[in-house]
């Protein structure tokens, strides 16, 4: 077997990549590689490296491995997400990761590229447990998913490996999406590829993570090929450092943006507010609030028990991890992003939008973001890639005297928020006579949190959501939202209506 972390995932160049390792085979290949459209090789070595055990509470303590290598970051090697790859005599083969940042002195870029890393720990079970469950005990089934839930951790190490198929996944990985509308009478399914996933024995949280082959990488590889210069930074830069968005003019989320600590949200605002452009192409966006210790060595994340299991919390409430939108905070995530995942769900995944379109309904076709795209009143586009499912953001929605969309101002939804195209999606499974594939959420608590009630009919009413692609104006800045994670699968696909919608973003907010 073989294994490996970096102790510290984000540098400056001339900072040193700690590399921490386990290996039943003692000599190894190392190569870390930037990735982007190409993959960029800058260093390689051969190491020696010992096995070390593995700590009974690995998930939530770390691994306290020693170091086997320290690397220094060149001041040659551009701002990106870096590959550190192993590969051991016997063809073991493990990855780590570090994000470089740009010098502050020496910034070239105009994007500062932001990516999920709250995201990718929250999903790390390696060593037994995440935020969702101790995916193990289910894998081996020694568990049923909702034991598996029970025993999720609020408290997650970043001191330790991360599973293969979350870190580094192959090309050839399905995404998180249905291809097809259901047929009739079909039984529902969540995935492009079952086969795929029994071969592999992915897990059910193995897609909703990570770089390599994911929505991350895949708008990387666009941008690259569009010529635009992005430096990259991670969630827990913007924790650390509120000065780490100085002298950026556009903010980029991809993906699955879920989870935002409270400082980090703090330096997106101000960086909005005080004329920034955020560009959104992420769905279930700033869903969850949490918190970091010990220097970034320790993500809190107690989810829907962060009242309750959290020591912290309940000397001080406003430090508890909850929804983003729950009343305690005071502090609902569409007042920066404009959407939730409150009044969205899901699209083409499971029995949620089953038979959906896979692609939005345009409702304003003079906006701005549809400049050029030969797109008209109710016309449909990204069907095909599909451009919706999995994960996406909407809000509750009225129609106006002139017959268009409007929003209704539910948990910091913003007047002044412009609906451009929607579609129907599911915050959850309506009950049916097939076995539910989504792992179950708290509705009575989302019911409460979206509309003040947590009867029945209010958790109704959670399960008729829309995916919404939407901008507004927010301070002196401006806000647009794809509302969908799928957004890098349509740009990666080439699809003519995602691609131009993109150019358009980044040409208004790049001026």
């Amino acid at each position: 077997m073989l294994d490996a972390y970096a102790a510290r995932t984000s540098l400056f160049p001339g900072e040193r990549i700690s590399l921490r390792a386990s290996s039943t085979e003692p000599r190894c290949r190392l190569q870390v590689a930037r990735v982007g459209r190409e993959r960029q090789v800058v260093h390689e070595a051969r190491l020696d490296i010992g096995e070390h055990p593995v700590p009974p509470n690995a998930d939530t303590e770390g691994c306290d491995w020693p170091e086997c290598a320290a690397i220094v970051v060149g001041d040659d090697w551009p701002s990106g997400y870096y590959d550190i790859r192993l590969e051991a005599e016997g063809e073991h083969e493990a990855h780590a990761f570090v994000v470089v940042k740009a010098p502050r002195r020496a910034r070239r870029a105009r994007i500062a590229y932001v990516l999920s890393t709250n995201t990718w720990h929250a999903y790390n079970y390696w060593g037994g447990a995440s935020a969702y469950a101790h995916v193990e005990s289910l894998m081996a089934r020694r568990a049923s998913l909702a034991e598996a839930m029970e025993n999720a951790i609020g408290v997650l190490s970043t001191q330790r490996p991360f599973p293969p198929l979350l870190l580094a996944a192959p090309a050839d990985m399905p995404r998180l999406v249905n291809l097809r509308p259901r047929a009739f009478e079909e039984r529902p399914w969540a995935g492009a590829d079952p086969a795929w996933s029994r071969a592999h024995r992915q897990s059910p949280y193995d897609g909703s993570a990570g770089f390599l082959n994911k929505w991350e990488h895949a708008f990387a590889r666009w941008l690259e090929g569009e010529g635009l210069a992005a430096d990259y930074l991670t969630d827990h830069d913007l924790d650390a450092d509120p000065t780490a968005l100085e002298g950026y003019e556009v903010l980029l989320l991809v993906g699955h943006s879920e989870y935002w600590s409270g400082p980090q949200r703090a330096v997106i605002d101000e960086f909005v507010e005080r004329g920034g452009r955020l560009a959104c192409f992420s769905g279930n966006t700033a869903f969850w609030k949490v918190r970091w210790e010990a220097g970034g060595e320790r993500l809190i994340c107690h989810k829907w028990r962060g009242f309750e299991a959290d020591p912290a919390a309940k000397l001080d409430p406003s430090s508890a991890t909850h929804l983003w939108s729950h009343p305690a905070f005071a502090n609902p995530e569409a007042q920066t992003t404009g959407l939730s995942f409150l009044f969205g769900g899901y699209h083409r995944l499971g029995l949620c939008a089953a038979r959906g379109a896979g692609g939005y309904t345009v409702h304003r076709p003079d906006h701005w973001a549809l400049a050029g795209c030969d797109l008209y009143w109710g016309d449909l586009f990204g069907s095909e890639t599909p451009l919706l499912g999995y994960e996406n953001d909407g809000c509750v929605m009225t129609t106006g005297e002139d017959g268009l969309p409007a929003p209704v101002a539910l948990a910091g939804v913003p007047h002044n928020l412009e609906i451009v195209a929607s579609a129907p999606a599911a915050f959850a499974e309506s009950p049916s006579p097939y076995r539910p594939l989504i792992p179950p959420e708290r509705l009575d608590v989302v019911a409460e949190v979206a509309f003040g009630s947590a009867s029945s009919s209010a958790q109704a009413r959670v399960l008729r959501g829309h995916a919404v692609m939407a901008s507004f104006v927010k301070g002196q800045g401006e806000v647009f939202n794809g509302g969908t994670t799928e957004w890098a699968h349509a740009l990666a696909a080439g699809d003519p209506f995602v691609t131009r919608i993109t150019r358009n973003v980044f040409r208004r907010f790049l001026g």
